[in-house]
Order: structure tokens, then C-alpha cells, then sequence
């Protein structure tokens, strides 16, 4: 729970209607007061006591910080503990005086060392609206910011307490504002958000949501219900109890206003639309075997003129596209047209997360083989290739990667992709970006996906011509397994199809040490070790490279993986021992 001084988006303290200005205490009233309190406390009767609680409140409403340290020096925290009980009429008071000091940091470890937390819960289950708020006031304030009293605070069970209390007094501003501002900052937790799945929070919330008209109100409510859609168990409550309705109703009367508040509003119902839609069955259920009509408003997002709509829309279709039947009902229902209409509005100068969430969908939409040849005969990749001069590092991660899936198995546009001079020189230019990580590794695997899916001596040509054969060396020592294998798979063809054209690259790269270390290294994968000797056999056609592995002593590492526990391994080293036996 948090303070309210300055929960969320600098929101106000959720104060008590304005009491009129108090009458500057003197300051030997207020130790009197502190002074009879802590003397009469245990056995005076409340109207003596109410006396005493007003004149420390109005003292806190003159002067809160110098009133605090005062409480604190007079021990008087520890007889409040034993007035925070049910029965009292004074416990109200009470809960607000320890509200009010706990706005000040330095009375924060005092409040919670007089063991006032534990009264202060319990009292959350009594009926009193007043009590309530202020034990609720009280609560947020001690525990601002600290996350281990929070933590505290949901293992004493108020989670459940406070979702309770929002569907009993959803009538009362105050409590329901309490509520809420309590929520959104357990909802921060991860350990909350196991606790809210077992309440009906989505339910009160979304009842709650529906009521409310003003702007404030809503972004309050949003404020909580986008930490708890980051669960998946709470994404599909959501759905279930139709928040979706509300946020597509929200995109409706705010997509053609220029007021701030809306575009605020428009921004945080789509932004939380897709985040319901990275759930798996949350989105299975809204995807309705794409009949569903949220689905079909989701789509009429894409031909939108608002930049928020297209991007919301294209990353509602990535999320949808996240499952195999999904993406072959997409495609076969003309989701790929919308997607490259929509790419080619942001081709120069275009809002790059428009571009970028574009080329998610496509790249996922392009997993399925049977997408593949449909997407291509669709002209994608020619709509891809025009982000080739983007300078965004975003934008030529997933271009690469939407690449890379519509050429797996396509061996005639990976021929295509393979002879256009501009891609190749621009994947090799890429393969040195050592500041994205992941536009380098993407590169590297294009450049090999081109090659093992093509089997083409033009492609290899234009590749060694731009000078790409290092960066597959290099490849090969990757610590994925995966793109080394790529890299020795494609090494392996150029050396079978292309070897005189490679030759002085591979001997620059220093191909055959790379491969003698793979050899020896008994950490390298069993079909790292097979590849390697494969592309050994292949290399000893060139005279320089058969030089090299002469220079080796390759003959006393291979002999030793005869022995290999995997047999595909051990027979491909006697293979490549009988080789080079033969050529020694």
C-alpha cells in the first residue's frame, strides 16, 4: 500500500474534506494533551480522550513535522496500539493521527516498531466507513514505498480483505479511492498477484471501471489493472469479465479527439488491449477461431489513421499470431495485404514502432510452412527489403528475422534473396554491429539460411564477393549451438560447391584452427563435432587449406572420437581418419 501523498502519476493525497483552519496551538496545549493521553489512555473515558486526539490533529494540521517529532519523543505511538480496537469510538481519530505522521519518513520505522501494523489490519474487517478509510490511510502511509513492509502486509492477508471491501462500499468515493491507490501499489508485488488471482478482483474492478466517467477516475483504475494483467490466470478474469468491451469501447469515442485526456485514454485502452492478448488462452478466447468480433475491431485498427490504432493493432495480430491454426486463418483470410498496406504508409520517414510491430506479425504470421510460398507469391519480402536503409536497430532485427522465416525450406527465393547484392552487402555490413547483439546474430543467420536453403554457387559467389565468409567463420564459434551448426552446414556447402572462389577467405578467417579447437574441445555438441569433420573432408579438395590441416596434427583428434559415445560422431571420425590417412 502507498503513500498518498504522491501514489502513482503524482496523484494527490487522498485527503479528508478541508476542516477549517485550526487555531495556532500553543505549544504547552499540545504536551498537555500528549502528556494526559498517555497518562489516562489505558483507563480514561473516550470524551476525555477526544479532547486530547483533536488537539494533537489540529496541532498536525498547523505544524504536521514539528507535531510528529514531538509524538515521537513522548513514547505516546505505543498506547495507540492498545486504542485501535473495534469498540472504541475514538479509534477513527486514532487512525488519522497515525495517517498524518506517517506522511513524515523519519515516523515511519516508529509507527511500525510501536506495533501498530497488526492492530491496524485487523481493524480492516470491521464495518465503520470511517474507520476504514482512515486505517486504509493510515496502512499506505507507514508502508509507502518499502516493499518489505508490503510484502509484510499481503502475507497478513489484506489482499483479499481490501478486494472485499471494495465490492461491500463501492458506493463510498473515499473507500473506493483508498482501495484502489492500495491496490496499484501491491499490485507491483509479484507475490500480490498470486493472491489477486484467488479474489474476484477482476470482477469488482471492471464493475467499477464501467461506472466511471471521469478521466481521473479511469486512469486510476488503469493504473491497477495494468500491473495485474501482467498475470495470466488475472488476464483471462479480465477478459471473462468483459474489460475488453470496455477498452474497445473507450478506442471508439476517443480515436478522432485531439484532447489530451483522450489521446491519453486512446494510448492506455489499446496499450492494455494488447497486453490481455499476451496471454495464451486469454487470446485463444478473443481470437474465437477468428470469427470473434473483438478480433475482426482489432483488424479495422490496421487501416486506421491514428498512429496508436495501427501500432496497437499490428501488435494485437503479432499476439494472435502466435500459434500455428491462428496464423494459416490469418493469412488465408488477407491479414498479409493489410499488413504490407500498412508498411508501405511508413516506409520514409515512418514511426518506427509502427514498422517494427508490423514486422513482428508478418515474421510470426511466416512460421507455419504452409504460410511461407502464400506470403511470398504476396510480394513480403519485396515490402520487407524497402526497411533495408532503417538505421533502427528494432527494425532490422525483426526485417532480418521475417526474412530469414519465409526463406527456411523456400530454396527459390532464398536464391532470389542470395543474388541481390544490396541485401548481402547490407547483412554483411550488420554482422559487425557489435552493439546490437541481436541484429549481428540474426544477420549471421540469414547470411547462413541463404546459403543452406538456396544449395546455390551464385548465392555463395555474392556472398564471398561481399565479403561474408568471416563472419561464417566466425559463426561457428558462436556459444549457441544452434547458429554454430547453421554456420558449419553452410561453411560445408560453400567448400562443396564453391571451394576455389572461398578459398582465400576461408584461409583468412582461419577456418581450419576454428574447426581443429571445436575438435578438441569436449564441450563442443555431438553434431558440432559430426560438422566439423564433414567440412574438414570438404576443405582438404583445396591444396593451401589441406596444407593447413596437415599442420594440424587433425589425424590424433579425430582418432580419438572413434571412441565417441554417439555413433553418428564416431562413425563420421573414422570416415574422416581413413581421409586423411589417404591424403597424408
Amino acid at each position: 500500500m502507498g503513500e498518498e501523498l504522491c501514489t502513482g502519476a503524482g496523484r494527490e493525497e487522498l485527503s479528508l474534506p478541508a476542516k477549517p483552519p485550526a487555531a495556532s496551538y500553543p505549544a504547552d496545549n499540545l504536551s498537555d494533551a500528549l502528556k494526559k493521553l498517555k497518562i489516562t489512555a489505558i483507563d480514561s473515558t473516550a470524551d476525555s480522550l477526544e479532547g486530547c486526539l483533536d488537539c494533537l490533529l489540529q496541532a498536525l494540521a498547523q505544524n504536521n513535522t514539528e507535531t510528529s517529532e514531538k509524538i515521537q519523543k513522548s513514547g505516546i505511538l505505543q498506547v495507540f496500539a492498545s486504542l485501535l480496537t473495534p469498540q472504541s469510538s475514538c479509534t477513527a481519530k486514532v487512525a488519522n493521527i497515525i495517517a498524518e505522521v506517517a506522511k513524515n519518513e523519519f515516523m515511519r520505522n516508529s509507527c511500525v516498531d510501536a506495533g501498530l501494523i497488526p492492530p491496524l489490519v485487523q481493524l480492516l474487517n470491521c464495518k465503520d466507513q470511517e474507520v476504514l478509510l482512515q486505517t486504509g490511510r493510515a496502512l499506505g502511509n507507514i508502508c509507502y514505498d518499502s516493499h518489505t513492509l508490503q510484502s509484510q502486509l499481503i502475507n497478513m492477508g489484506v489482499i483479499p480483505t481490501l478486494v472485499k471491501l471494495l465490492g461491500i462500499h463501492c458506493q463510498n468515493a473515499a473507500l473506493t479511492e483508498m482501495c484502489l491507490v492500495a491496490f496499484g501499489n501491491l499490485a507491483e508485488l509479484e507475490s500480490s498477484k498470486e493472491q489477486f488471482a484467488y479474489t474476484n478482483i477482476a470482477e469488482e474492478i471492471v464493475k467499477l471501471f464501467k461506472k466511471q466517467i471521469e478521466h481521473d477516475k479511469k486512469e486510476m483504475i488503469f493504473e491497477v489493472l495494468a500491473p495485474l494483467a501482467e498475470n495470466d490466470i488475472i488476464k483471462l478474469q479480465l477478459v471473462e469479465a468483459g474489460l475488453v468491451e470496455c477498452l474497445l469501447e473507450i478506442v471508439q469515442k476517443t480515436v478522432d479527439s485531439d484532447k489530451e485526456d483522450d489521446i491519453a485514454e486512446l494510448k492506455t485502452a489499446s496499450d492494455l488491449m494488447v497486453l490481455l492478448l499476451l496471454g495464451d488462452e486469454s487470446m485463444q478466447k478473443l481470437f474465437e477461431g477468428g470469427k470473434g468480433s473483438v478480433f475482426q475491431r482489432v483488424l479495422s485498427w490496421i487501416p486506421s489513421n491514428n498512429h496508436q490504432l495501427q501500432l496497437a493493432g499490428a501488435l494485437a495480430i503479432a499476439n494472435f499470431a502466435r500459434n500455428d491454426g491462428n496464423c494459416i486463418h490469418m493469412v488465408d483470410n488477407g491479414i498479409v495485404q493489410k499488413l504490407m498496406d500498412l508498411l508501405d504508409r511508413h516506409v520514409e520517414d515512418g514511426n518506427v514502432t509502427v514498422q517494427h510491430a508490423a514486422l513482428s506479425a508478418l515474421r510470426n504470421l511466416a512460421i507455419p510452412v504452409v504460410n511461407k510460398a502464400k506470403m511470398l507469391s504476396a510480394g513480403v519480402a519485396e515490402a520487407v527489403l524497402k526497411f533495408l536503409r532503417s538505421e533502427m536497430p528494432p527494425v532490422q532485427f525483426k526485417l532480418l528475422g521475417t526474412l530469414r522465416m519465409l526463406i527456411d525450406a523456400q530454396a527459390e527465393a532464398a536464391e532470389q534473396l542470395g543474388k541481390n547484392v544490396k541485401l548481402v552487402e547490407r547483412l554483411v555490413e550488420w554482422c559487425e554491429a557489435k552493439d546490437h547483439a541481436g541484429v549481428m546474430g540474426e544477420s549471421n543467420r540469414l547470411l547462413s539460411a541463404l546459403i543452406r536453403h538456396s544449395k546455390s554457387k551464385d548465392v555463395i559467389r555474392t556472398i564471398v564477393q561481399s565479403g561474408g565468409i568471416k563472419h561464417l567463420a566466425t559463426m561457428a564459434t558462436s556459444e549457441h549451438v544452434i547458429m554454430q551448426n547453421e554456420a558449419l552446414v553452410a561453411l560445408a556447402l560453400i567448400a562443396a560447391l564453391e571451394l576455389v572462389t572461398a578459398e582465400k577467405d576461408l584461409e583468412n578467417a582461419k577456418l581450419v584452427q576454428i574447426l581443429h579447437r571445436l575438435l578438441s574441445d569436449e564441450r563442443s555438441a555431438p553434431e558440432i563435432k559430426y560438422n566439423s569433420m564433414v567440412l574438414i573432408c570438404a576443405l582438404m579438395g583445396s591444396e593451401p587449406l589441406h596444407k593447413e590441416v596437415q599442420n594440424l596434427a587433425f589425424l590424433e583428434v579425430v582418432s580419438k572420437l572413434r571412441s565417441h559415445e554417439n555413433n553418428t560422431v564416431a562413425q563420421q571420425a573414422s570416415l574422416t581418419e581413413q581421409r586423411l590417412a589417404v591424403e597424408s
